[in-house]
């Protein structure tokens, strides 16, 4: 399915949506704890502090520091790679799948509602 929405349209879903997680009474995440999180639930595992640092484009300091903050609300958890033990795996959570399938839930309906650009 291909959905082609103007550069305004656009726009307005990211705004609509990022108010909604506004006012939501969920806790807040920066816009790369976002990038991580959907990272870690829409990409297969395994998933690897290296791993997701090089995806993204950022050091690892910068995952691990995402990490623990997501990791104190449940969103994700580390365990060492027990084959490798430089690695640290991320692990799913229940909490990290509600979060994701949440904030699917907001951009679809906020996506229905788009209107002419």
């Amino acid at each position: 399915m291909v959905l082609e929405i103007k550069p305004t349209q656009a726009l307005r879903l990211w705004r609509e949506v990022h108010l909604d997680l506004v006012r939501d009474t969920q806790p807040d995440l920066s816009v790369r704890q976002i990038a991580i999180l959907l990272t870690i639930y829409l990409e297969l595992p395994p998933h690897t502090v290296r791993g997701l640092a090089a995806r993204l484009g950022v050091t690892k300091p910068v995952i691990t520091r995402a990490l623990d903050s997501m990791g104190k609300l449940g969103l994700v958890s580390r365990k060492r790679d027990e084959l490798d033990k430089r690695n640290v795996v991320i692990q799913r959570t229940v909490a990290g799948a509600l979060a994701v399938e949440h904030l699917a839930d907001l951009v679809t309906a906020r996506a229905r509602e788009l209107g002419p650009a």
